[in-house]
């Protein structure tokens, strides 16, 4: 007892002791932190144990084409890695660090979260494999045994710190090597006895799966490349290790897999090579050789696995993109991430559990081939993307040609869907669902990626595009309006007007004008992007120093009016002070650069009342009552009506006085035909009078909003005039000419 408690004491010490500053983060050249992880994962369970199945059911061709697609995937993948690793600073984590800094937390997370599931689960798949070797050399020993004994000696050593794991691996490398010296032996003396050699059978009969089922098998032999990746936080130099070590690593791992595949063809029928899983031994210069190359590469692997996961976790714990992150970010001062640790070998315990139920190596390995080959699509898609975007900032000093991350992607996509339909579509829709969880959670990332780059240059793609096409927007039109402002109680007093003509698609273009000295008291109005994003209306605020509004404003048409995302309609407020000659100014300057007038004449006893009716007041149209494509400065109202009642569930009333009662019913069915045609609301009311308009006012129906079309001369007087008879906020509109509202 004694004993135990000084055990348990001496472990609580080693997490309770405060910091010194002699501990420091152990850090690996290629060779230690990138090589030997990616080739010791790689060589490991399926080379000894499962080799000799795929040759036996796909015959040596059958191999050789499979294992050559699984490792076409791996090195498109592992040249694209390599790509971005010389394009950014690889930080801690890998490929969540890889893909976070291209597409943003976001997406890192939601693909890395099962990435790191399929390393902790591959923990339990590779001591399935040490066991498998194991029980040949002692038969008589259970295998639950075996496996849990293994896995507490592994996470013992992974716990302790990745100096000693990186240690271990130069045994592990010295077994493996002289074991497939052994085999090569085996295979010389072999050649030497008449009748030793089998005549290869090229394409098999698959008794234990179709084409794909062998793939799914085999590919884990191809997911060692992830290893090292995962390893970045503990590398001197990423940028360099990454590629150098991966691409070797991969390389010298294709070509003896290759080799592997012709000797086993040539040694065994393919009825044994089915049937006999440790078919290495037998066939080996010195079977126990084999047998400990295997058991030292499943251990490596299963070691490699439980090192490079909780690394993974701790990494996007640190940008809180999993639960609990504030606890899964702990590391010791040496670098250890022991919380992340814990969790894995959590993970690892179930998955055996899992497999000693009766899923065994076979049911483990497809899905662990789903969770990487997942991640190989990313990862290929960033690089696609980045190169595709053509930025500055994608300069990496290892080049690739933009068919390489295109094989990988496709690749791993089409290998994902052949191999299970359902289990692919269920992660996809998966990794869907996290990615939107994250975006809830508005995540901040130290780093900027590329997707506003994206967008941007899509957005130039389609401007290139329209611009090549005739001219017209008549039928893309939307609201787009140009709004200046000087205070911020102008921009509040006029903001549920605003999103009411602009909301869904619409945008505001702000331009705030102040004086000398004055910025302070205007700064505040930048927050007014957010406001109306959150409204779902893309807005943007311009601080302008200016003494004259005017001439501010025409120098933002005349720029805007040759920019592709171009304000379409100027907004401006009428008080009771406004001057004349400065509506008219701008009023003409709107014209010239083709841009809507909407005038906003505010009631300030009734503002927008019940936001609920619309009148639109419709100039008579005698003696040519004809509706053809085009209306007289009626398609801006029209359209702006129709906002309205869609945003506020309203009710429009189209209004026409004419002078001769004799001229009703032609404008009866002009307004129905506007309706019709105009595709109005269900409900649109059509109201004729003949006589004086001022008459009729008193008798119109009372409304929330009125609309009046505006003449060519802006008449300041006339135009409060008209918004005290009809007592109701008003706002009067001149069409740019590029709008319809019957198109």
């Amino acid at each position: 007892m004694n004993k135990l408690l000084a055990i348990v004491d001496s472990v609580r010490s080693r997490f309770s002791r405060p910091s010194t500053a002699t501990e420091k983060v152990t850090l690996f050249g290629t060779f230690e932190g990138v090589f030997l992880p990616t080739l010791l994962t790689i060589l490991g369970a399926v080379m000894y144990l499962r080799t000799g199945w795929v040759v036996g059911n796909a015959g040596l061709i059958g191999a050789l084409v499979v294992i050559t697609l699984a490792n076409i995937i791996t090195i498109a993948t592992g040249l694209s890695i390599s790509s971005v690793a010389t394009n950014i600073r690889v930080g801690a984590g890998g490929s969540f660090s890889i893909i976070s800094q291209s597409l943003g937390l976001e997406v890192g997370g939601s693909v890395n979260v099962p990435l790191y599931l399929a390393q902790a689960i591959s923990v339990a798949f590779y001591i399935f494999a040490f066991a498998e070797g194991w029980q040949v050399v002692f038969p008589s020993h259970l295998q639950a045994l075996v496996l849990f004994a293994t896995f507490a000696v592994i996470s013992i050593i992974s716990f302790v710190s990745v100096g000693l794991a990186a240690r271990a691996r130069y045994l592990i490398l010295f077994l493996v090597a002289f074991s497939l010296f052994s085999i090569l032996l085996g295979a010389t003396e072999r050649f030497g006895h008449p009748g030793a050699v089998y005549t290869p059978q090229l394409w098999g009969s698959f008794i234990g799966g179709d084409f794909w089922a062998v793939f799914a098998v085999f590919f884990p032999a191809a997911t060692g490349i992830l290893a090292g990746v995962s390893l970045s936080g503990t590398l001197k130099d990423p940028r360099r290790s990454i590629p150098l070590g991966t691409m070797a690593a991969v390389l010298i791992s294709f070509a003896i897999y290759m080799i592997l595949a012709y000797w086993l063809s040539l040694v065994a029928t393919p009825e044994e090579l089915i049937t006999n899983l440790t078919i290495m031994v037998d066939k080996a210069a010195w079977g126990w050789a084999v047998l400990a190359g295997l058991l030292a590469a499943t251990f490596s692997a299963a070691l490699n696995s439980m090192v490079s996961a909780p690394r993974v976790l701790q990494a996007m714990a640190e940008h809180e993109v999993v639960p609990f992150s504030r606890i899964l970010a702990r590391k010791t001062e040496s670098g250890e991430p022991r919380v992340a640790m814990l969790l894995t070998i959590g993970i690892g315990i179930a998955t055996l559990l899992f497999g000693l139920s009766g899923a065994g190596l076979n049911q483990i390995a497809p899905l662990m081939t789903m969770f990487f080959l997942i991640t190989y699509a990313v990862l290929n898609g960033v690089v696609l993307l980045e190169q595709s975007l053509g930025l500055t900032s994608f300069r990496p000093l290892l080049r690739i040609p933009r068919l390489v991350p295109l094989i990988g992607l496709v690749g791993s996509l089409v290998a994902m869907f052949l191999i299970n339909p359902l289990f692919s579509l269920a992660a996809l829709i998966t990794i869907f669902l996290l990615y939107e969880a994250l975006q809830l959670q508005q995540l901040t990332a130290p780093w900027s990626d590329v997707r506003s780059g994206m967008f941007v240059t899509v957005a130039e793609w389609a401007a290139k595009k329209v611009l090549a096409m005739p001219s017209g927007q008549d039928r893309a039109w939307k609201p787009s309006l140009l709004a200046p402002v000087d205070s911020s109680e102008a921009l509040r007093r006029s903001y549920r007007f605003l999103t009411a003509i602009t909301r869904p698609n619409g945008s505001v273009h702000i331009v705030v004008v102040y004086g000398a000295n004055q910025r302070e008291q205007v700064e505040g109005l930048k927050a007014y992007e957010e406001t109306f994003g959150k409204d779902n209306i893309f807005a943007r605020v311009a601080l302008v120093e200016s003494r004259d509004l005017s001439h501010t404003l025409q120098t933002t048409m005349a720029v805007s009016s040759s920019s592709f995302f171009r304000p379409n309609t100027l907004f401006l407020t009428v008080n009771d002070q406004e001057e004349a000659e400065k509506l008219q100014y701008l009023a003409d300057k709107a014209k010239e650069n083709r841009i809507g007038l909407i005038l906003y004449v505010d009631n300030s006893k009734t503002l927008l009342g019940h936001e609920q009716t619309i009148n639109v007041w419709i100039r008579e149209q005698s003696p040519d009552w004809e509706i053809g494509l085009r209306l007289t400065n009626l398609d801006l109202a029209l359209l702006l009506a129709y906002q309205l009642a869609r945003n506020w569930q309203g009710h429009i009333n189209l209004i026409t006085v004419v002078g001769d009662e004799n001229d009703r019913a032609q404008a009866e069915t002009f307004l129905n035909q506007l309706i019709d045609l105009g595709r109005m609301p269900r409900g649109t009311s059509s109201i004729v009078a003949a006589g004086p308009v001022q008459d009729f006012i008193p008798r119109a129906p009372q409304a929330d909003l009125n609309i009046f079309g505006l003449q060519h001369k802006v008449d300041v007087e006339q135009i409060h005039a008209w918004t005290q008879m009809v007592n109701s906020t008003c706002i009067f509109v001149r069409d740019s000419g590029n709008e319809s509202a019957l198109v």
